[in-house]
């Protein structure tokens, strides 16, 4: 695996290609090797409660809802929650099932002046197979990745 240097490098790159408002883009495998070489990087799980309870969560991730449950509505306390869990200078990824609302939380928070804001490409569950299903394309899940069941 490459030096975290190197992931936030290659992170940086897919930015400036995707041409995205934040830091970098991360694919679940780079992020979770962040976790485990840099002191003050944070996982930012913004999938509902109910999605956290039923399908699984990352342990040691912050959990904040980007839309809420029930009912789906935009988490109006979303920015208030965030500066009261996560450090300012600190790097943080954002997590969601399948990388849109992870991608919506990183522009929010980089328009808010956090500068070290990074997306989870395919998310917890990746993207949907041929069949409809998810966690055969890709995710956090799908890579063998630390997580646990409600």
């Amino acid at each position: 695996m490459d030096t975290t240097q190197e992931i936030l490098a290659k992170a940086r790159e897919r930015a400036e290609q995707m041409k995205l408002p934040y830091s970098g883009a991360l694919l679940p495998v780079e992020a979770y090797a962040l976790m485990q070489g840099l002191p003050d990087v944070k996982l930012v799980d913004v999938r509902t409660r109910a999605e956290q309870e039923w399908v699984g969560r990352v342990p040691g991730s912050v959990e904040i809802e980007w839309n809420t449950w029930p009912g789906g509505s935009r988490n109006p306390n979303f920015m208030a929650e965030f500066e009261t869990q996560v450090d300012k200078n600190a790097v943080v990824m954002f997590l969601c099932r399948s990388g849109v609302r992870s991608h919506n939380a990183a522009i929010a928070v980089a328009q808010a002046g956090h500068a070290r804001a990074y997306n989870i490409l395919q998310g917890f569950e990746g993207d949907k197979d041929p069949n409809g299903q998810r966690n055969k394309l890709g995710g956090w899940r799908f890579a063998g990745l630390p997580w646990t069941q409600g």
